[in-house]
């Protein structure tokens, strides 16, 4: 497994994983998530792949094939009130390809996301994971991520 920033070739495969994790995230919210949708477009993933700000790694395997990726954005806090002026590493997204979980790739890019905060400065490492994916709040947690803050809803 090869794990590299992505391309504008990448983006065919990327699109078919943030199907995956749409229907996810569907499955369990269905109040809140199509069935059919995705996070980004085709052209908001070419901006993306232009950005330095918004890194998006992919863990490629023996053949190229793209199996999981992570989409990133650093958060550079400074002089913002009461808090310590930082940079924070958002993973904001991360997905394997389902035929491919249980074999590390997810542990691979989570490390390789840990390794560029580390290389770029970075205080922690944040993400957000809806508690309606109990499998992604179990890959967290086995990483060693504690929860930060807790997001709360009543459904009027």
């Amino acid at each position: 497994m090869n794990i590299r920033r992505a391309v504008e070739a990448d983006i065919p495969r990327l699109g078919e994983l943030l199907l995956q994790v749409c229907r996810v995230h569907h499955e369990g919210r269905p109040d809140l998530f199509r069935e059919d949708g995705r996070k980004y477009s085709e052209e908001e993933l070419r901006e993306l792949l232009q950005d330095g700000e918004r890194p998006i790694l992919v863990a490629a395997g023996d053949g190229g094939r793209v199996l999981g990726y992570a989409f990133c954005v650093y958060q550079r806090h400074r002089n913002e009130g009461s808090f310590n002026d930082m940079t924070t590493l958002y993973l904001d997204d991360l997905c394997v390809d389902e035929s491919c979980r249980g074999q590390h790739v997810g542990q691979g890019l989570y490390q390789a996301v840990l390794d560029m905060a580390r290389e770029n400065g970075c205080y922690n490492v944040t993400l957000n994971v809806w508690t309606c994916n109990p499998g992604a709040m179990r890959f967290y947690e086995c990483c060693g991520l504690k929860p930060q803050k807790v997001g709360m809803e009543v459904i009027l």
